[in-house]
């Protein structure tokens, strides 16, 4: 009678349960980076999700978005201009956008469904070709429209006009930096979604103007000009309010302005959650980005900043 080494077999079982387990890790890994790579070229939505989101949009976005989403009062939702603010980006924040923050004048009243089926139309008008599948809130962090190449430079687009610098930087600062900054550090303290101000009395052009666009449009809007103003610290010619020429050939001064406009960018999609703590949360940065200009080119205390008496006051 022939005795079977129970070690041997023990092992090579062990083995095997092995390679199946780490085959299917393989598989799964696979299947998720799929899943990552996809763009709306790839059948992510139905023909029948698209039908839906077509009559939603018709009965709420068509009015301020035009009825073959050409824009109007709202801009383009399909063409070069809908994709360049989409470049790359994920139809997660689509929807999110959509969700929170439309039909413009009620915004948050579209449930997540009806997010969907509107992004599902807005694909379809695109041209992109609709699959047999309808796209689901659990995949919209996974397709992405495609990313295109870097655009050329504003100034060479527009025929190399140059800009002609009228302010100081410190006043350019004043009246553009400084509130919209102040708009965002706001919502630490003020919840925007409760903040309608009452019309004045007497008449008051300013506090007249705060109802107009109150709350998180004011949030939207103050992020958006901080990160159009920021660039125009970058325009040659333009003087500090000392008089001396704002320092551009310095790579910090380049570094600092990119900072401030990275915290403005993510100010502006933490505003689209309409979520005051998420905007609350940008307020270190926002302090950060313009506190370490500061103290080298306002205050001239940073060490080893090279500028006593030379800072761009």
């Amino acid at each position: 009678m022939r005795l079977i080494r129970t070690s041997s077999v023990v092992h090579r079982s062990a083995l095997g349960a092995a390679l199946v387990f780490w085959g299917l890790v393989a598989a799964f890994t696979v299947t998720g980076q799929a899943r990552q790579q996809r763009t709306v070229t790839s059948n992510v939505y139905s023909a029948e999700q698209a039908k839906r989101g077509q009559q939603l949009y018709q009965a709420e976005c068509a009015s301020c978005h035009g009825d073959k989403l050409e824009g109007g009062l709202g801009p383009m939702l399909t063409g070069d201009g809908f994709l360049s603010a989409w470049n790359g980006r994920s139809l997660l924040d689509l929807t999110d956008k959509i969700q929170n923050t439309m039909p413009f004048q009620a915004p948050g009243t579209l449930s997540r469904e009806q997010s969907i089926d509107i992004v599902g139309h807005l694909l379809q008008a695109g041209g992109y070709p609709a699959g047999p599948n309808a796209l689901v809130a659990a995949g919209l962090q996974q397709v992405t429209f495609p990313a295109a190449a870097a655009a050329a430079p504003a100034a060479a687009a527009a025929g190399g006009v140059p800009l002609a610098p009228t302010a100081n930087l410190a006043q350019l600062m004043r009246a553009l930096t400084f509130p919209n900054a102040n708009i965002l550090f706001n919502v630490q303290v003020k919840d925007p979604a409760t903040d309608k101000p009452p019309a004045p009395v007497p008449f008051d052009y300013v506090k007249w103007g705060s109802t107009v666009y109150p709350g998180w449009q004011a949030v939207d809007q103050a992020a958006l000009g901080l990160i159009e103003s920021t660039q125009l610290f970058l325009v040659p010619g333009r003087r500090c309010e000392n008089g001396r020429p704002v320092p551009l050939d310095r790579p910090d001064w380049k570094q600092y302005t990119d900072a401030l406009m990275t915290v403005a960018r993510d100010a502006y999609r933490a505003s689209q959650s309409r979520n005051m703590d998420a905007v609350s949360g940008m307020s270190d940065r926002l302090n950060d980005a313009c506190a370490n200009c500061h103290k080298v080119y306002r205050d001239g205390t940073a060490e080893g900043s090279g500028l006593a008496g030379k800072r761009c006051q």
